[in-house]
């Protein structure tokens, strides 16, 4: 079992910066994979970012040049910086975990309980 538990959420002006964090626990095996996503008010669930064995990395077209996502695999945290916050950035960000299979990863099967980003 993985725990995930979020933090660094809040409420910003446009062009304002936010650095979530994501604090994991629990299977080792099960966290190989990490990533970030959101879900927007009245919006789908949709990837951000996500890492792998805490090097490889994946970002989202609309977040691309302003999100970086980090792993400090010591710490068992994973970050995920966010300049130039826009409005249509403001939704429920989650930190969710899945198994590696090789060099791909499985179906996210652990998830935080979320942090609300508001941007005005």
């Amino acid at each position: 079992h993985v725990q995930l538990v979020e933090s660094g959420g809040g409420s910003v002006q446009a062009g304002g910066s936010l650095r979530l964090a994501c604090a994991a626990s629990g299977n080792s095996k099960s966290r190989k994979c990490m990533g970030w996503l959101r879900q927007r008010p009245g919006k789908e669930r949709e990837a951000v970012a996500g890492i792998f064995g805490g090097e490889t990395t994946y970002y989202a077209d609309f977040v691309k040049g302003r999100f970086t996502v980090s792993q400090d695999v010591a710490r068992n945290t994973m970050h995920l910086r966010m300049n130039n916050l826009q409005p249509d950035d403001t939704a429920t960000y989650y930190c969710a975990a899945a198994e590696a299979h090789g060099s791909s990863c499985g179906d996210f099967g652990f998830w935080g309980q979320g942090t609300q980003v508001t941007v005005s």
